[in-house]
């Protein structure tokens, strides 16, 4: 029973730290060695061949990436100017025509009143003579 009687809080504090001639002196150890040179280290556990093997495909996978992104480049190019060149004249000419038809139908709307727009009449010809076929 003395040790339940030395864990209760009538016993007083516990020093849980160990004296200090025992204690390790691992926070004054300065590490020369970097993160890369560390990982560099740790190469040496995996065989020589997986080691190449590894190194082969980052190579690869590396090269790969580098003509992945020079075609994406000309791709882009090619495409970008095929569509400014192909495409955006039609896009302007029917922008201008559409801006040319509501012209001419707002000048037949002043001329002729706001009813000359409904008319289902061709713009330009003129109704035919009531008693004249």
């Amino acid at each position: 029973m003395a040790g339940i009687e030395g864990l209760s809080p009538a016993a007083g504090p516990v020093a849980t730290r160990p004296p200090e001639d025992e204690i390790e002196d691992d926070e004054d150890e300065d590490l020369d060695e970097t993160l890369v040179e560390r990982l560099w280290g740790l190469t040496e556990m995996f065989p020589e061949s997986m080691r190449s093997a590894a190194d082969v495909s980052a190579q690869c996978s590396f090269t790969l990436a580098k003509k992945l992104y020079s075609f994406s480049r000309a791709a882009l190019w090619v495409g970008t100017t095929s569509f400014m060149i192909l495409v955006l004249p039609v896009v302007f000419e029917t922008e201008r025509l559409q801006l040319e038809q509501q012209q001419l139908q707002q000048q037949r709307q002043i001329l002729l009143g706001p009813n000359a727009g409904m008319s289902g009449g061709m713009p330009g010809m003129m109704a035919p003579a009531p008693g004249k076929i």
